[in-house]
């Protein structure tokens, strides 16, 4: 199945498809492996993004699990492998449930403005270079963790890009491509590089 889902598909599948108080990576892989790399890479974003990344370790895992899932587009696997060490790291339901209920009402509205847009974008270059891209900005997110709230910057440009695969649109590539240079940008001045 091709990347298919905006973001609030996927929050939605991710609250439906578990049932337990504690939500594991391994849950979002499985509710989400099926639909490509993009749905894949924006449920740990979203994660991160959400009051659910304030939890302490949670963007860490995130970025873990970003960087492994998009380290593997980078090199063309079709599906994504994650260690079973991984797959068992959970987080409260509860709280992320609380967090995507917040949202909803606002990624309804935003949805609707993702269509099939620039579509040259989407060659196996540009594809790769997205990847690379969250690869980076998902291991940026372990020192970030240590700033309040700091991991969502980086998880909001790969949310992006997450959302330019699974949609098509070139235009939120475009836009993902200024947040990962935003983020870069900041990171290196609040760690010293720059």
């Amino acid at each position: 199945m091709a990347d298919n889902l905006d973001i609030t598909s996927v929050l939605t599948t991710l609250r439906e498809d578990t049932d337990d108080e504690r939500i594991s990576l391994g849950d979002i892989v499985s509710s989400l492996e099926g639909r490509g790399f993009g749905p894949l890479l924006m449920a740990p974003a979203l994660i991160a993004f959400l009051p659910s990344g304030a939890i302490p370790g949670i963007p860490s895992l995130c970025g873990i699990l970003i960087a492994l899932i998009a380290v593997q587009k980078v090199f063309g696997k079709s599906h994504p492998w994650i260690p079973s060490r991984l797959r068992k790291a959970d987080f409260d339901r509860e709280r992320f449930s609380e967090g995507v209920d917040q949202i909803i009402p606002v990624t309804k509205r935003i949805d609707r403005l993702f269509k099939p847009r620039l579509t040259f974008l989407f060659g196996p270059v540009i594809s790769r270079l997205i990847a690379a891209l969250c690869v980076i900005f998902g291991l940026l997110m372990i020192p970030l963790e240590l700033i309040p709230m700091a991991a969502a910057i980086p998880a909001l440009a790969i949310i992006f890009a997450a959302i330019g695969l699974s949609t098509r649109d070139g235009v939120m590539l475009v836009l993902a491509l200024i947040l990962f240079s935003v983020a870069g940008y900041w990171a290196g001045t609040e760690f010293g590089f720059l």
